[in-house]
């Protein structure tokens, strides 16, 4: 999500993160789950996420709801 700046300057306003605590939170799936809401609520980020990881976008939307149970 870091590596487009547009992306990590959006996502960095708009949830007061850092990217320190960005890496930091990456082992707690309370915040993982966190971090693909914002990207399942905001579909163009979803899809460049996606695209930047080689996965497709439902993958991520899959990932989130298996971090929700």
């Amino acid at each position: 999500m870091l590596a487009d700046q547009d992306r990590a300057e959006r996502l960095l306003a708009l949830t007061g993160l850092t990217p320190e605590t960005l890496r930091d939170g990456l082992g707690d799936p309370a915040f993982l789950r966190a971090v693909l809401d914002f990207l399942c609520a905001h579909e163009p980020d979803l899809v460049a996420a996606a695209d930047a990881l080689g996965v497709a976008p439902a993958a991520l939307a899959a990932a989130r709801e298996r971090l929700m149970a």
